[in-house]
């Protein structure tokens, strides 16, 4: 039977983690965050696309630097937005997740090879290029681009918090991404 607990975030301290660590050793958390007191912590649909946007594909051949206006503006961002770019990129890559989109990206491959990593990675691609060309391919998986990855996608969030706060990134995606976990998608 689940447990709820009702922390305020000002009384979250290492004692408290900690405690919860021991009493609920191998437990699964889901961390909820209610009574938000600024709207302007949350991130909508059009400010992650805006974002998206700001990708500078002028070097093609240098990832770092086509995510870099991204990661610099993320990360002058209050922290809460960083993971909810995060939440919402997991949300895109995951309703991307479906056979249909698979057997899509795979219609030219000579060899049939088939690889999860590859399809996440060009399901980043997709997200990568904004919010019409997503929305043209999750409508119609027909329309998905063979041989175009952009797995650099996946650590814009990341670098950003790195950025902002001075240490690693630990989030779990509010969406699991990986090939495969959309099972709806692939029945």
């Amino acid at each position: 039977m689940p447990t709820v607990l009702k922390i305020n975030t000002r009384n979250l301290s290492q004692d408290v983690v900690q405690d919860l660590k021991e009493h609920y050793e191998n437990a699964e958390l889901e961390i909820r965050v209610h009574n938000l007191p600024d709207t302007s912590e949350v991130m909508g649909e059009d400010e992650f696309w805006a974002l998206i946007d700001m990708l500078d594909w002028s070097t093609p051949d240098d990832n770092n630097r086509i995510i870099e206006p991204v990661v610099a503006a993320l990360s002058q961002m209050p922290v809460a937005k960083i993971y909810q770019f995060y939440d919402i990129l997991s949300e895109k890559l995951w309703h991307l997740d479906t056979s249909a989109h698979a057997d899509a990206m795979m219609r030219n491959d000579p060899e049939d090879y088939f690889s999860d990593d590859e399809f996440l990675y060009a399901r980043c691609c997709v997200v990568a290029n904004g919010k019409e060309a997503y929305q043209n391919v999750l409508s119609d998986p027909s329309n998905f681009p063979d041989d175009l990855t952009f797995e650099d996608l996946l650590y814009v969030a990341a670098n950003a918090y790195e950025r902002k706060a001075g240490k690693r990134f630990l989030s779990t995606p509010a969406f699991n991404f990986e090939t495969g976990s959309n099972k709806q998608g692939w029945q």
